[in-house]
């Protein structure tokens, strides 16, 4: 789409035809959305998007972590045109096809390697979360869950239970789920360190969740919405090692950080820490609508009825995942940590002379760029868009770096050039 590596700005941001269509957004949409700026995708191939007036703009967005594979990699676009001449819809809960059993087979081999797993495909993230809590409660017959402070697992009632990431997500929405409690999850940048998260969910299970009535503690391995934050070497493993002293479940939610973002397939290979449980979506099937949990078959022994969905799995979207993996396989997850290791150098020397940037974190395509002030953030994120890069922020001062796994090294010193531009 953009051989020479740069955005093509030529109208007024927005343009005319992307404002006439933002004001009828307006009057049609559900205003619970968050906007940051009037980007109105038309079309996009690899790590670019055009607008509605022809402008072109380098994606760093990727959809929210979504296109793994690019904007209409040739290869997904085959597959799912080769699987919707045959079939576009049939429901698995009721009947069998290649498509979904196939993927699980994949999905099984590789996400819980060595240990006999059982696939339950989902429409998304915030519904494989639903499925794990349904799931963990009947494996262990307990009620309560544990997540942490920062996270988001998504918005349904169930999922937002467990999200702690912005009050506006949970304001008038009470009661939510519960037993439901909160620990601190350590992070450097915020201060936290290992054993402060791990004393207070010991004195949790001594004083309000005693831990035989715990069914699951639900971790994202980098929290997502929550800041890209990553957390000290030795937390995965003691909180591992602190669920398994309890029989308690672990549950690793690889919506945002799986599917080879961050160089790994999952982020808890960084750990070496195996779940009983991992959520994915995003990034499954390089922007159609699937999600998955993934669990041990000795805990997903559910019987016939137990749970069910009309849409998850669909052929369609399982074509597409079963591409998504292939081309994960064939380079892609190398290609996440090559260029991830490039961006976060660049970022750290556009850090040496920014004050205002507070730190530079993150591993493979999943990074963040935190600053002082929420203020500071959300003018990045503004200017870069004015210069032709797509940029969201992430958790209350960051802004997050989270391109399609495609991306090359030109395209990545393209994104440099702007950020640094943009703050100066």
């Amino acid at each position: 789409m953009n051989s020479n590596h740069r955005p093509k700005i030529t109208t007024p941001l927005p343009g005319p035809n992307a404002a006439e269509l933002i004001a009828r957004d307006a009057k049609a949409m559900s205003p619970s959305f968050t906007r940051a700026y009037p980007f109105v995708m038309d079309r996009g191939q690899g790590c670019w998007a055009t607008d509605v007036d022809g402008n072109v703009f380098l994606d760093f967005t990727a959809g929210i972590a979504v296109n793994t594979t690019g904007h209409s990699h040739p290869r997904v676009v085959e597959a799912i045109e080769k699987q919707a001449r045959n079939f576009v819809h049939m429901s698995g809960t009721d009947f069998y096809y290649r498509s979904e059993i196939e993927l699980a087979e994949r999905l099984e081999a590789r996400i819980l390697p060595g240990i006999p797993a059982r696939v339950f495909f989902t429409n998304s993230g915030a519904e494989a979360i639903e499925g794990a809590m349904k799931l963990a409660r009947y494996a262990t017959g307990r009620p309560s869950f544990i997540a942490f402070i920062g996270a988001f697992h998504g918005r349904t009632f169930g999922a937002l239970s467990l999200t702690a990431s912005k009050a506006s997500q949970r304001r008038r929405f009470a009661p939510l789920l519960g037993p439901v409690f909160h620990a601190p999850f350590p992070s450097g940048a915020r201060g936290v360190t290992t054993d402060e998260s791990i004393t207070r969910l010991e004195e949790l299970f001594a004083t309000v969740a005693p831990p035989e009535s715990v069914a699951a503690v639900f971790v994202e391995p980098i929290q997502g919405e929550g800041g890209y934050l990553v957390p000290p070497d030795d937390f995965l493993p003691r909180l591992r090692e602190l669920t398994h002293k309890h029989g308690i479940l672990l549950v690793a939610d690889e919506v945002q950080s799986g599917m080879g973002r961050t160089g790994h397939l999952l982020a808890v290979e960084h750990w070496d820490v195996e779940p009983d449980i991992v959520c994915l979506a995003k990034g499954i099937a390089s922007g159609l609508p699937l999600g998955a949990f993934i669990a041990r078959a000795e805990q997903m022994s559910w019987p016939p009825g137990s749970h069910g969905s009309t849409f998850g799995g669909n052929p369609v979207a399982c074509a597409a995942g079963l591409v998504t993996l292939d081309l994960l396989e064939e380079g892609l997850m190398e290609n996440a940590a090559k260029v991830g290791e490039q961006l976060k150098d660049g970022l750290r020397e556009i850090a040496a002379t920014h004050n205002e940037i507070s730190d530079v974190r993150g591993l493979g395509l999943m990074l963040a760029i935190e600053f002082r002030t929420a203020d500071q953030a959300a003018a990045l994120v503004q200017s870069a868009f004015e210069r032709g890069l797509l940029l969201l922020t992430a958790g209350t001062r960051a802004v997050r770096i989270c391109p399609p796994l495609v991306i090359d090294r030109d395209e990545a010193a393209t994104a440099l050039e702007i950020i640094s531009s943009a703050l100066d």
